[in-house]
């Protein structure tokens, strides 16, 4: 069920609410939270619908915040909020309320949501795209527990996590780094069968510009204490990573974007599932925890600089070429030129 309110208020969207729970026989909703999405019309469907999907994991009450920046001066200068309630099948597992502001509601958008929150519930906000530098001090973000970006969609993806680092605080998180989540649990597995065995260097190979690569690459230099290096590949997304031991070199290689092979000494090659997950399963799995994940932070502080500094390997020296492929020695009274031949 669907409710359009044309230049409303936050009390009529509560009695929207309460009229639609009403009329498709269900006066009470369990949720777990509310999540606000700030977000701009090009991007607002994609981001509720991985937003809806996630709800069947955790239901909740979904604000979408979309600014309308008119470009007519006379459009601009007039406050209004318009919504669309929504319940039921439409709004996935909760309750969905799409709030399109204009003019100077726009600049006080805080003061709409704040009323439509869930009273005695976390509050989590998510930026899909255009996220502050400074998320805690946004109007928005100070009302949350948790505060979701996504370095991924920034102008400068990599020279994004310089600022998420100056600006980190506890319950900041980022879906570059969720998507990171599968290898570094695979890694760590790898080096659990090796109890004992010291790592040396690491190696992560992926796409240009592609922040969750930097991320994966300071996470092994920060917690391993090594020198971390970042190789540029084709891709899709990541494509490898190597650590370097003692006893040789541990691989996990995807090179399709949904099945990796890991290669270590000692035991045979292994297939193993690490597809690419889309928005909705990232999303669902930060919605999971609420409090501040310290790993990130302390990988965010590590400091993306700091991997241009990791010295190179020297290149392994070449094989000895087999007897029958070795050139014969020049015969006596050769002259140079022949022998240089």
């Amino acid at each position: 069920m669907k409710i359009d309110l044309t230049d409303t208020t936050a009390s009529k969207i509560n009695n929207a609410l309460v009229q639609g729970r009403r009329a498709i026989g269900t006066p009470a909703i369990g949720m777990v939270l509310t999540l606000v999405i700030v977000t701009d019309e090009e991007h607002a469907y994609d981001a509720l619908k991985a937003a809806n999907e996630a709800s069947r994991e955790h239901p909740s009450r979904k604000l979408v915040v979309i600014k309308r920046v008119s470009r007519s001066p006379r459009n601009r200068a007039q406050a209004r909020l318009d919504a669309e309630v929504r319940v039921g099948t439409s709004a996935g597992t909760g309750e969905t309320v799409v709030l399109r502001m204009y003019g100077e509601v726009m600049d006080h958008a805080q003061s709409v949501v704040l009323p439509l929150l869930l009273p005695d519930a976390p509050v989590v906000v998510w930026w899909p795209v255009g996220s502050p530098l400074n998320p805690e001090q946004d109007p928005l973000g100070a009302l949350a527990q948790r505060r979701v970006t996504d370095t991924y969609a920034a102008d400068e993806p990599v020279s994004e996590l310089t600022a998420r680092a100056a600006n980190y605080a506890p319950g900041d998180t980022d879906l570059a780094w969720t998507r990171i989540t599968p290898w570094r649990s695979m890694l760590a597995a790898a080096l659990d069968q090796q109890p004992g065995i010291k790592v040396t260097g690491a190696e992560v190979e992926g796409e240009d510009c592609n922040p969750s690569g930097e991320l994966l690459a300071m996470w092994l230099a920060d917690r391993l204490g090594v020198p971390a290096r970042r190789v540029v590949s084709e891709g899709p997304g990541l494509t490898a990573v190597r650590l370097e031991t003692e006893d040789g070199v541990i691989t996990l290689e995807r090179t399709d974007g949904a099945l990796a092979r890991l290669s270590m000494k000692g035991h045979p090659d292994r297939a193993v599932a690490l597809k690419r997950r889309d928005t909705a399963e990232l999303l669902a799995e930060e919605l999971r925890r609420l409090d501040p994940d310290t790993v990130y932070a302390s990988t965010l502080k590590y400091g993306v600089e700091r991997l241009a500094d990791a010295p190179a390997p020297e290149p392994a020296p070449a094989p000895p070429a087999p007897e029958e492929a070795r050139p014969a020695a020049p015969k006596k009274g050769a002259s140079k030129k022949a022998a240089a031949k």
